[in-house]
């Protein structure tokens, strides 16, 4: 692989978001399969847990709030919706790492279209629940996005470039 000049750092940048990412996609995929088989009862020990050993600060704080409002909707819910959104949003990452750090072009704008729609989704979702996370993802998702077109953009050039 040639390496293009100045830009090593910058691509060493988006390997290492583009892997984030895929863990990222991997563990949703892992809760997915997790919520299928763990009760109710069970989520609620392990809040109860996380709250006893003052994880998320104290039990009656902002976190801890948040956390217990989440785990409590999530229990009283239909779980499908939660299931089926933490899958399909894994298995997406996963193939658009994949296609990525593979360099395959077409993928570069399918994967500037579905993290922009991540990111409206989550911005929407942040506002709606007043989510402390949401936001952050947000934004390390809008920067991915500025990374792949910059990519994207060498890339291109790169390939059709003549006396190559």
């Amino acid at each position: 692989m040639i390496t293009r000049a100045g830009s090593s750092r910058t691509e060493r940048l988006f390997r290492i978001a583009l892997l984030v990412k895929g863990v990222d996609g991997a563990a949703e995929l892992i809760g997915a399969v997790i919520l299928l088989v763990v009760s109710g009862a069970a989520v609620h020990r392990i809040v109860g847990d996380v709250l006893a050993r003052d994880l998320l600060g104290r039990p009656d704080g902002t976190l801890a709030r948040h956390f217990v409002a989440g785990t409590d909707e999530f229990v009283s819910g239909n779980r499908t919706f939660a299931v089926l959104y933490l899958a399909l949003h894994g298995v997406v990452k996963l193939v658009l790492v994949v296609a990525l750090l593979r360099k395959w072009l077409p993928a570069y704008p399918v994967a500037v279209l579905v993290l922009g729609a991540f990111v409206v989704y989550e911005v929407l979702r942040a506002i709606h629940t007043g989510s402390l996370v949401l936001p952050f993802l947000a934004a390390l998702d809008v920067a991915i996005i500025v990374m792949v077109i910059r990519e994207y953009v060498v890339l291109r050039r790169e390939r059709l470039s003549p006396g190559r």
